[in-house]
């Protein structure tokens, strides 16, 4: 993983929410943020792999939080007003760990 794509990366996890929480939930970005912090804790799912990191991996598709099936249900969590919020942050964590899949195919 390069120096820039790490950058992006961990900018994509921990800058851009911050950004849509203050644009899109003035009121309550602070609880909006810290929930789309944890919406990370859905990388629990790579002390399930042998690696359990490899920065070479596409966590999309290889990851059971991370497959097409989860993404699907993060995708029906969105007509919830209940989860909304998380729902937010999954698919933003699966669009940004999406991103790194095809910059690695890039790259290589």
């Amino acid at each position: 993983m390069s120096m820039l794509q790490s950058f992006v990366h961990y900018f994509l996890h921990l800058g851009f929410p911050a950004i849509v929480a203050i644009l899109f939930f003035r009121n309550n970005w602070k609880k909006v943020y810290l929930i789309f912090l944890l919406t990370m804790l859905v990388d629990l799912d790579h002390l399930l792999a042998d690696p359990f990191f490899d920065p070479n991996r596409c966590s999309i598709g290889f990851h059971p939080l991370h497959t097409q099936w989860a993404i699907g249900a993060y995708l029906l969590m969105l007509f919830s007003p209940k989860t909304r919020t998380p729902a937010i942050g999954l698919l933003m964590h699966m669009a940004t760990d999406g991103l790194d899949c095809w910059w690695m195919n890039l790259v290589r």
